[in-house]
């Protein structure tokens, strides 16, 4: 061997092909994340009408003339109906046509974006009668100390990346698959506590049980880590980093933790509620603001995802054990 063909180390990728591959990436997560918030708008968002049958057929008009597609209506019969849906989740707002008192009745903690949709339809109907403008009432408003729902939308990012840091923390530092699944539900207990506290009792951004929300927390975390930690133990590296990648560009911009899951485009709002992130931020909101009110679906999509999660481990675990069995001495030799 010359001493050239020594000193010659591995092949590298040509420039060319790091500054294409790169560029990709940049591309795709420009479109992951700056695509779902650029084309946010009003799509069947759930409305309740309350008022005279005739009346509640006019305003369902002149809000499909305004806004196309934008608004689902259900009629109700009253105020105190209206309300009730509210708080059961099953509409966003309200509004009330009462010729005494008009009212549009919103619940920023539901989602500040349609709130604030709301109060501009409110404006829109003072314009059409200044005589008999509505007053808007938040009937589920977000904390006094954080009234933008700024805390909650942002700590969706360190849920995802919890999730993603420990499954790949444990991969590398743990060696038996045991320990792996073991501390990954370990770390969303204590990581849940801690999101859980900082939320609620520092900035004042989640309300109710902290128990409740500490436990919505743990559950979205180890869904997400113990999901990756089987996909890594069945397919290897190539399965965490693309469970990673669902996680992240997926889950978390499809999550409608920042708007609401119908101002996402057409079939993308409903896709990322089944993903992690998304039912995360659905039953957080239905934990801490309205008694747990429409939690059923988003706590099942965790459950479903950990269920997964554990079932990968064991598909992982029983591939493990064919391979040492293979490489046994006086194993029988398959071809």
């Amino acid at each position: 061997m010359s001493a050239t063909s020594a000193t010659v180390g591995p092949r590298r990728p040509p420039v060319v092909a790091v500054v294409t591959l790169l560029t990709a990436v940049l591309t795709v997560l420009l479109i992951a994340f700056a695509w779902p918030a650029a084309r946010s708008e009003p799509r069947d968002v759930p409305l309740a009408v309350a008022g005279p049958q005739a009346a509640v057929g006019q305003v369902s008009a002149a809000l499909e003339q305004a806004m196309p597609g934008g608004f689902a209506i259900e009629p109700v019969a009253d105020r105190a109906a209206a309300v009730q849906a509210i708080e059961d989740r099953d509409v966003y707002g309200a509004i009330v046509l009462d010729q005494a008192a008009p009212e549009v009745l919103t619940a920023s903690a539901a989602g500040p974006v349609v709130s604030q949709l709301l109060t501009q339809v409110a404006g829109r109907l003072a314009a059409q009668n200044p005589a008999a403008a509505p007053k808007v009432t938040d009937v589920v408003p977000l904390p006094a100390e954080d009234p933008r729902g700024a805390g909650l939308a942002a700590g969706a990012l360190p849920l995802v990346l919890g999730g993603i840091l420990a499954a790949a923390a444990l991969t590398n530092f743990a060696k038996a698959g045991a320990t792996r699944v073991f501390g990954a539900i370990g770390f969303a207990v204590a990581g849940s506590l801690a999101l859980a506290a900082v939320l609620q009792f520092w900035l004042g951004s989640l309300e109710g049980s902290y128990w409740a929300n500490a436990a919505v927390i743990a559950t979205s975390i180890a869904a997400i880590s113990v999901t990756l930690l089987g996909l890594e133990w069945l397919i290897g590296t190539a399965g965490l980093g693309l469970g990673a990648a669902v996680m992240m560009l997926l889950g978390n911009p499809l999550s409608g933790l920042t708007s609401a899951p119908e101002m996402l485009p057409s079939g993308w709002g409903a896709l990322g509620q089944f993903l992690p992130p998304g039912a995360a931020g659905t039953a957080l909101r239905s934990v801490s603001f309205f008694d747990g009110a429409g939690a059923g679906q988003p706590l099942l999509v965790l459950g479903g995802w950990l269920v997964l999660g554990l079932v990968l481990c064991g598909l992982g675990a029983a591939r493990g054990r064919r391979v040492v069995q293979a490489r046994q001495p006086g194993s029988p030799v398959t071809v």
